[in-house]
């Protein structure tokens, strides 16, 4: 894993809670919520980037 610290490390664990927040209210199989969270957890930064432009939307 990345090693964040600061304002930094402040944002990206801001940015991986949004992105489970929202992820967890997606309407997206059980399933494909695990596989999305695990990926925006394992891969930081391109995790982010991935969910963000292709990720589960909301209803």
């Amino acid at each position: 894993m990345t090693n964040y610290t600061g304002l930094l490390g402040l944002i990206h664990l801001a940015l991986v809670v949004w992105a489970a927040v929202s992820i967890l209210g997606s309407t997206a199989t059980q399933g494909y919520k695990v596989l999305w969270i695990l990926l925006v957890l394992v891969f930081p930064v391109v995790g982010l980037i991935i969910w963000f432009l292709a990720g589960p939307k909301k209803a």
